[in-house]
């Protein structure tokens, strides 16, 4: 049976109708990409491309585009994914229609992807694939895309971090694509701006919506800035570079460390990163050298810094501070180090990573690929004739034995163990197998730690009048009275705190608790007996910091707080605060509510016609009758998803606003819908050129409106992904 023949491209037949080819028909299969298709008729009919190109429109009655006059302003409408999967360049654009070059005008599903995301009808116009490919990148060329991310960031701003010591990549690595300026810039201004705003973490996350830079601040994540998926894959490059790190590998996790100066100050950072079903995710740690403290510099209380010190008086046993991760271990457990006479003494510690470099202590580094283990690094340890050893966490049944034998011998040992309590240290101990007896003998204290956020001095409001159903029902709960409540202020990132204090949980040993340890008595037991010995629980250390107005009880129970309800106290959390920049119905939304537009106009009847129109269609709005408040509002909420603003209104003006959201790389991204009664063209590119992402002419048609939100957001997810 003979083979069916292959049905031709139909650029062959446009290309024999224009006259260019005689004869014979080549060979162009249907199913060839277009670009290959054009090459081989192009090279068969013995044109140009530029001739093709004018055959091609003539056939469909359409111009010949013009690729070097296309505007930026209609670029912007367009995403790179888009672009490149459909293979279209955008070239001018109106309020009405947008204009794309294309070499297939057969596409009608192009023509619907683009209109959906620009909000427009489309025009075609036709150049070549080589010109369109060309075209596409040299726009959305990655360097160029960081430069326009941080064209309005101020120079100062980009240059403000500078790496300390830094050496050259592996060698195996070609590092030149993330050493180039842009990327270099946009990680400078992520560093600057994560030491500035006190941030103890900076997370750089990628996911199928693109990717989102956080900083945990006083404990709490927050959402900095999104980005592309590839710009954030070159950042986290250009940080394993500065970490020594191998960038090369992205399928193994890896840890690396720097010193960076911002503002004259130096800071170390701990770079952790992890492989992701797609690209990395990269975790650093901030820690700042200078701020390595003494107990007294901790904020403790008198009830909490007296056990202490006598615990650390000791000259044997164990005393551990126990705690979840980021409760402040490592932090008490260096400052009391740093009390400690270290020319008597003969101090060595044992770290996972070595977070400060204190003078008068040897500080071994864990190295596992050196076989410097907890466990090994401490049998040596044991033969430098040390007086305190200090074990940056103790997590195997060895490590526990060694401590175990340390202290029995006459050596104090500080060590940090993961357990909710302090008497919970004794049941972590008999999971890893040490004796109760021994047990017993050797533990001479246990700190439980938590870190809850001081209320921020500049915005607290005292508590006058009726309390809020939530502030009753946790003031029953915690038997006592709130002083103050968190508010929120450009000097607190909106949060309503500055800062964090301890929370001390300080168990001693004593006889009695001696013999519960060694009868096996359950925990309730051991703490009931540590309570009568003086013990003061983490919950009565809590409600003395409210009763003194310096937290509240939300953060009380956000720390503290039981776990049988914890979960509906949350939900309830944002409802009960007052805010004097988000209105009720905006703070009381659920996380996964619907997506949250601020609209800011001066004018009351269309700014109401906006916000039923976006209301209908699912969105939770938020309203500003000026420039200010829509400021406010962005800089307070962390889930703003869209701007829409009116060009025109008293005191800051929607050009300021958009000037002002541009110029931070927080909200560098954050798509602005632009709102504009005037008619001419050079008030829209004005904005456009400003970084507006769109814009619509008053009076608002609703359609048309709705259409215009959609396509903006659209185009957001798009160009994170």
């Amino acid at each position: 049976m003979a083979e069916p023949t292959p049905r031709s491209h139909w650029l062959l037949a446009v290309a024999r109708s224009g006259g260019l080819i005689a004869g014979a028909d080549p060979v162009v299969d249907a199913a060839l990409p277009l670009a290959d298709a054009w090459r081989a008729v192009a090279s068969a009919a013995g044109v140009s491309d530029a001739k093709l190109t004018e055959v091609v429109a003539k056939r469909w009655r359409l111009p010949v585009a013009d690729l070097k006059a296309g505007q930026e302003r209609a670029t912007a409408l367009v995403p790179e994914r888009l672009a490149r999967s459909r293979h279209v360049y955008a070239l001018r654009e109106t309020d009405q229609r947008i204009t794309i070059a294309t070499s297939d005008p057969t596409d009608m599903e192009a023509e619907q992807l683009v209109g959906f995301s620009a909000g427009r009808r489309v025009d075609f116009e036709v150049a070549s694939p080589d010109a369109i490919q060309e075209a596409i990148d040299a726009r959305y060329a990655p360097d160029s895309a960081v430069e326009r991310l941080l064209t309005r960031v101020g120079a100062e701003i980009a240059n403000a971090v500078t790496v300390m010591e830094e050496d050259v990549a592996p060698k195996t690595v070609i590092a030149a694509d993330v050493e180039t300026g842009p990327v270099i810039k946009l990680a400078n201004v992520i560093l600057a701006d994560a030491v500035r705003g006190r941030a103890s973490d900076i997370h750089l996350e990628p996911s199928a919506d693109g990717g989102r830079v956080r900083f945990r601040i006083d404990g709490v994540l927050q959402t900095y800035t999104t980005i592309a998926v590839s710009i954030l894959n070159r950042v986290v490059s250009r940080l394993k570079i500065m970490g020594k790190m191998d960038i090369a590998d992205r399928l193994r996790p890896q840890d690396g460390r720097a010193r960076i100066r911002v503002d004259g100050r130096e800071i170390d950072l701990r770079i952790s990163t992890v492989p992701t079903r797609d690209s990395e995710k990269a975790v650093l740690r901030l820690l700042d050298p200078s701020k390595s403290l003494k107990l007294e510099d901790l904020s403790l209380t008198s009830a909490e810094l007296a056990p202490l010190r006598a615990l650390l008086g000791r000259r044997d046993g164990i005393v551990v501070v126990t705690g979840p991760t980021g409760s402040g271990k490592t932090t008490l457990l260096y400052a009391a180090l740093r009390e400690m006479p270290t020319g008597d003494l003969n101090i060595m510690t044992v770290e996972d990573p070595v977070e400060y470099e204190l003078a008068g202590l040897t500080q071994i580094q864990v190295e596992p690929k050196r076989d410097v283990t907890f466990a090994t690094a401490l049998k040596s340890i044991l033969r430098q004739d040390p007086d305190v050893i200090f074990i940056g966490e103790i997590r195997d049944a060895e490590t526990a034995g060694i401590a175990v034998q340390a202290s029995l011998t006459g050596h104090l040992v500080l060590a940090s163990l993961h357990t909710n309590d302090a008497v919970g240290a004794v049941a972590r101990f008999v999971d890893l197998g040490v004796d109760r007896s021994a047990i017993a003998s050797t533990l001479r204290g246990a700190t439980a730690q938590r870190l809850i956020r001081r209320v921020c001095a500049k915005c607290a409001q005292p508590v006058t009048g009726a309390l809020t159903e939530d502030e009753t029902r946790l003031a029953a709960r915690y038997g006592v009275q709130p002083v103050v409540r968190a508010v929120g202020c450009a000097a607190c990132g909106h949060s309503g705190y500055y800062g964090r204090i301890p929370l001390l949980e300080i168990m001693q040993a004593s006889a009695a608790l001696e013999e519960a340890i060694l009868a096996g008595l359950p925990a309730s037991r051991l703490q009931a007996i540590a309570v009568a010995s003086g013990m003061r629980p983490l919950r009565e250390a809590a409600v003395e910091r409210v009763r003194n107005g310096e937290t509240t009880l939300e953060e009380v129970d956000r720390e503290l707080g039981e776990a049988d309800d914890a979960a509906e106290v949350r939900a309830t959390k944002r409802a009960s605060r007052p805010s004097a920049a988000i209105p009720a119905e905006t703070a009381s939304a659920p996380a996964n509510a619907a997506l949250h537009v601020v609209i800011a106009d001066d004018d009351e009847i269309s700014r109401s016609i906006a916000v039923a129109l976006l209301e209908k269609n699912g969105y939770r709005v938020s309203e500003a009758a000026d420039g200010a408040a829509a400021i406010a509002l962005v800089e307070s909420a962390h889930d703003v998803a869209l701007v829409v603003l009116d060009v025109d209104m008293p005191g800051m003006s929607g050009e300021q606003v958009l000037t002002r959201l541009r110029a931070e790389i927080r909200t560098a991204t954050l798509p602005v819908l632009v709102l504009t009664g005037a008619t001419d063209d050079e008030t829209e590119v004005r904005m456009m050129d400003a970084g507006a992402d769109d814009y619509v002419r008053k009076p608002l048609q609703p359609e048309r409106f709705v259409s215009r939100v959609r396509a903006v957001l659209k185009r957001a997810a798009l160009q994170r992904s």
